[in-house]
This record gives structure tokens, sequence and C-alpha cells, in this order.
């Protein structure tokens, strides 16, 4: 189940590097969950912002205490002011690169550490959702609270079977981290998004 929240934005960075389309933010969270050398416990998710001058989107990196956020954040500035001197990132009061991108930065950021908004790319056990699973296994295995079912005003049964696609994206509503599903064939339920179909990152689901 998802951790107790974070106080305020201190362990909750917000990078706005302009990604288009969810492909290429799902691809920059996991660019820098590997360079950044994030632990097993971040919760990293997309965010629209529909300020500047087009529409995009930013991510957001939730660390388990503030000094994990804080050495993250030396290492994340210094790989931004190498690579994407354009892009803007935030944390707490911390700021770094162009006003704009750095204050959408700290826009999501707070919508995640609130948990009002944000949709999971990487999370607690995702690496485990692949194949069939039972809904009782996928919230007993990762930071999953809820789940909906599309047209279904009550929840499944836990004994229901979910093909996850490899491809779960929960997100956050009213601080719980939540599952949208819908009827797949079969009588199976599936994630409400569905997998790209050409992803950028095949290995990534």
């Amino acid at each position: 189940m998802t951790p107790a929240p974070a106080p305020g934005v201190r362990t909750v960075i917000g990078v706005d590097a302009g990604s288009g389309p969810l492909r290429e933010a799902d691809h920059l969270i996991h660019d820098l969950v590997t360079r950044l050398a994030l632990p097993p416990a971040v919760i990293a998710c997309t965010h629209p912002v529909r300020t500047g001058p087009r529409p995009h989107l930013a991510v957001s990196l939730a660390l388990p205490d503030g000094d994990t956020a804080r050495a993250v954040w030396r290492r994340l500035t210094a790989h931004l002011a190498a690579t994407a001197p354009e892009a803007g990132a935030a944390l707490g009061t911390l700021r770094h690169g162009p006003h704009e991108p750095a204050q959408a930065a700290a826009r999501v950021a707070g919508e995640h550490a609130e948990r009002t908004s944000g949709r999971a790319v990487v999370y607690p056990g995702a690496d485990r959702l692949t194949g069939t699973l039972t809904l009782e296994r996928l919230l007993a295995d990762t930071a999953v609270d809820d789940v909906t079912v599309l047209g279904t005003p009550g929840p499944p049964a836990p004994t229901t079977r979910i093909d996850t696609r490899g491809h779960v994206r929960p997100t956050w509503r009213g601080g719980r981290l939540t599952l949208a599903l819908s009827p797949a064939p079969g009588g199976l339920l599936a994630p409400f998004e569905v997998p790209n179909p050409t992803p950028c990152c095949a290995d990534h689901g």
C-alpha cells in the first residue's frame, strides 16, 4: 500500500522538460530513475501543464525522505545543467532553470505532495505487474490503493483477474493511488489506459 504522505513538498521533486506525448514523459521518467539511481520506493508521475507556449507534460518524483530528496536534487540539477538547460526543476523552495518551467515544476510537485493529481509510471511493485493476476494480488504487491471499473458502481471481487498488458498507470485521486479498469475479453478486466502501439522504450512497459 502507499506510504504516508510526505510533509509538504520537501520530498517531492518536480521536473518540467517540456515533454510532449505520454510516451515521451514516460521515457523521461525511466531515464531519470536510471541516471539518478533513484531508490525502489520512488513514485514517479506525469502531470499535464497547460501554461506556456504549448500544452505539455511535466513529471514529479516522490522520494522516501528529505535526505534522499536533497541528494537526488543535487544529481538532478547537475544532470539538467549539462544536458537540458531549458528544463526547470523544483524541490520545496529550491528552483533550477528558467522561471516558467521551474514554476511549472513547483506546481506539479505540489500536486503530487498533496496527492491530488499525477499519473504514476514508476511506483513500488510496478515491475511485478505483468501478465494476468488477481485484484487481491495487485493490491497486496504494489502501491496501488484502489481500483475503479468503468460503468460499474462497486468494486470488483478480490478474485477478479486482471490482464495487465504490461502497462499499469494508476492516478492520484483523493489521496489514494487508484487504477481505472475496463472490461476485457474472457471475463477479465484490464487497465483503461492501453499501451502505446509503438512505445519508445519497449522494455519499460
